[in-house]
């Protein structure tokens, strides 16, 4: 699996350059600000796809429905939870389910 190119970023972390994007519209339950925003990080070079990192944030998706404001996701957040994700075992080049980092402590769900 790959990202769509169209509407992702790009960035380079220790030399290895990878691209970054935050689903457009919203889950039902990130809407609702029931669970946090999730984005999607994947190695920018390559022949074939590799594993998908799926970074859940601690803060609501920009477009939820209740009104809850977020901030921007600043790059270094992006940068932060690649290298976390590396340290964890997350391999971009090689194929095989997304692997998963959680960092949501300190998301408060909505009512």
């Amino acid at each position: 699996m790959a990202l769509n190119k169209k509407g992702s970023r790009r960035i380079t972390v220790d030399g290895i350059e990878y691209r970054w994007r935050i689903r457009k519209k919203p889950s039902y339950t990130q809407g609702l600000c029931w669970t946090p925003m999730t984005y999607a990080v994947e190695a920018a070079s390559g022949i074939q796809p590799g594993t998908i990192l799926i970074v859940t944030s601690g803060q609501a998706h920009p477009s939820n429905w209740v009104g809850v404001e977020s901030g921007p996701l600043p790059p270094a957040h992006v940068a932060d939870s690649i290298r976390a994700a590396r340290d964890q075992g997350w391999d971009p080049t090689r194929g095989g389910s997304p692997f998963q980092l959680d960092r949501s402590a300190g998301f408060i769900a909505q009512p």
